[in-house]
């Protein structure tokens, strides 16, 4: 199965708002904060069109069945680093899970922040999402804040 990696366009908007959709469908499992209403992310348009952005898709047999993009951020003023690149979006449709989709997103993203002069990458995951965590370990990704919450009832 060959897998083509390439920069997402604007004319494929509805088939990446579909993936923020099964995004958000598998993060309303861990996070009972997420609001019922439809709810967006990201503004997918506005990264396809940034400089300090790449969005990517996968493509097999010219059917899109990934994503995934990296933003340039500034670091904080007490980080060794300048800025960093912020992985997010990404999806991976369930029939093509496990077959080295969302790894090649991950190589070609990490790649290209290092083009962009970037040392430090990150992203974000749910603590419970095992599936998820495991991927980005075995990936080089290493756990490094716990953000807790805690929900106040009357």
């Amino acid at each position: 199965m060959k897998i083509e990696i390439r920069k997402a366009k604007e004319t494929e908007i509805e088939v990446l708002l579909d993936f923020e959709k099964g995004i958000i469908e598998v993060e309303r499992l861990f996070d009972n904060s997420l609001k019922e209403d439809e709810i967006h992310y990201y503004d997918l348009i506005e990264l396809i069109k940034s400089e300090k952005a790449e969005v990517l898709v996968a493509v097999i047999n010219n059917e899109i069945v990934g994503s995934g993009y990296a933003k340039i951020l500034p670091a904080k003023d007490y980080h060794k680093y300048t800025g960093y690149a912020y992985l997010g979006f990404m999806y991976v449709k369930p029939e093509y899970r496990g077959q080295g989709v969302n790894k090649q997103i991950l190589n070609r993203l990490i790649g290209w922040s290092k083009n962009q002069n970037v040392t430090e990458v990150r992203l974000q995951v749910y603590d419970a999402n095992k599936t998820a965590k495991d991927a980005y370990l075995k990936a080089g990704f290493n756990p490094n804040f716990l953000e807790m919450r805690r929900e106040i009832t009357n």
